[in-house]
């Protein structure tokens, strides 16, 4: 199975990635959480997988999402969410019927997705990087008390792209962070294994 959470992690943090116009992401970095404008009502999307995010935002280039902020959340939300997650399509090979799907859907504040994840050229690899969407109870967990730690890594990203630009292997494999496999608890990984993509 090609799905497995790979992330920087600590042993009390795992960190997750998100982009965002100036607009939101100078006030979150200030106070060290999302504030307003950001909007608690919307689902917001956390990436564990940098090179993922860096396709998602060209590179910090696509229209707002200029800004790429490292977050820190601790290991105990990030499986609180994972533990309520439920997939973000209809899949028959997890569900009975979309009746199913759509009650599940419901009940639960948290989407997982499944992309391929990308190597430095952002061309796609076998392996999948998971997408975690937050909404309702898991937002406000996620603002309140999940977060500890926030940064503005938008010019190391930068740095990033000229080295790959230039073909800088030395100075890419430096300055990419280094994701590895995360030991999700038993049951926790069992339930993000019945959620793997069908052939």
């Amino acid at each position: 199975m090609n799905e497995k959470v790979r992330a920087v992690f600590t042993d009390d943090a795992i960190t997750v990635y998100q982009a965002y116009p100036v607009r939101i992401a100078d006030p979150a970095v200030a106070a060290g959480t999302f504030v307003d404008p950001f909007k608690r009502t919307r689902m917001t999307w956390i990436k564990p997988s940098f090179l993922w995010m860096m396709y998602r935002s060209g590179w910090a280039t696509k229209p707002d999402q200029e800004r790429i902020l490292s977050i820190q959340i601790t290991l105990e939300g990030f499986e609180w969410a994972l533990s309520r997650a439920c997939l973000s399509h209809f899949d028959r090979t997890r569900y009975r019927d979309k009746a199913e799907w759509r009650a599940e859907l419901e009940s639960s504040p948290v989407r997982v997705q499944w992309d391929p994840d990308r190597d430095t050229a952002l061309n796609p690899l076998s392996r999948r990087a998971i997408q975690i969407g937050l909404s309702g109870e898991a937002v406000d967990r996620y603002l309140d008390d999940w977060i500890v730690g926030m940064t503005d890594i938008t010019g190391t990203v930068g740095d990033i792209r000229r080295a790959v630009r230039g073909g800088d292997r030395e100075e890419v494999a430096a300055l990419l962070p280094d994701e590895r496999e995360y030991p999700l608890p038993a049951a926790v990984g069992e339930r993000i294994a019945r959620m793997r993509i069908s052939p």
